[in-house]
């Protein structure tokens, strides 16, 4: 069975998860890039056959709303797929139903779902080092339940209409450090980095953290005193080992 991993992950979470799952569905894997901002979406269609993961994370309980633009320009043909959610052991609330959508509305036949925890992008300390030994072995048998779903509809939680989506509250900003080399510019999903200065667009940063993880000087920061107030303000949400969730 062919597997064809559609996937929005800025920070490598999401697509770890998302490859956890994939290579327990089948033997050939191809990956489509949401965060691709060159990429012409509309000039993919899936084989009817082929066995489909839509995966991308969770920001403050919406799916991202780049991602949902990108993934309706596919052409699913029928074809089964998963959905899968990531998260930074917080709560994905309309992600899932937000995803569901715009799956149907490219043709897909949504047969499951998986809520699924990685390392919190912005607050490290929460989630850390997730997807673990533990996840991926409840990941696995997830995917032997997929495996025996025939076409019938998933059962997916969420909200319609969907919770009210938040703002960019964390854009990186470069330090001193940077050695203007461009990389975080080039890597913007959204095309937020000015080539210049190297400040982003507040309006169209959405947060995602993929221009500080991809720094290789580590001369991109977030403020902070707005870091330690979002600590504080999701430990008690967030303390607490939450497991990974399948829906059928």
């Amino acid at each position: 069975m062919n597997v064809v991993e559609i996937i929005f992950s800025p920070t490598g979470g999401t697509e770890k998860t998302a490859d956890i799952i994939g290579r327990h569905l089948g033997e050939t894997i191809v990956k489509i890039d949401l965060s691709d901002w060159e990429k012409d979406f509309s000039g993919y269609e899936i084989g009817r056959e082929d066995m489909v993961l839509i995966a991308m994370p969770s920001f403050g309980g919406r799916a991202p709303a780049v991602a949902i633009e990108r993934l309706k320009e596919i052409k699913g043909n029928g074809a089964r797929c998963t959905l899968v959610c990531v998260y930074g052991n917080r709560a994905y609330e309309d992600t899932l139903a937000e995803m569901e959508d715009a799956a149907k509305e490219c043709g897909f036949q949504v047969i499951a779902g998986v809520a699924a925890i990685a390392e919190h992008s912005i607050l490290p300390q929460y989630a850390s080092g997730r997807p673990d030994a533990s996840d991926e072995r409840q990941l696995k048998a997830f995917t032997e339940q997929i495996k025996d779903k025939t076409h019938e509809a998933a059962s997916i939680p969420g909200n319609r209409p969907y919770k009210k989506a938040g703002g960019a509250g964390m854009v990186p900003k470069p330090t001193k450090s940077c050695i203007k080399c461009g990389l975080c510019a080039k890597k913007c999903p959204v095309q937020a980095i000015d080539i210049v200065d190297y400040q982003a667009d507040s309006k169209k940063c959405i947060s995602c953290m993929r221009c500080v993880k991809a720094c290789r000087s580590q001369a991109r920061k977030v403020n902070g005193a707005m870091v330690s107030a979002a600590a504080l303000a999701l430990k008690k949400a967030c303390s607490q080992r939450k497991e990974n969730e399948l829906f059928l």
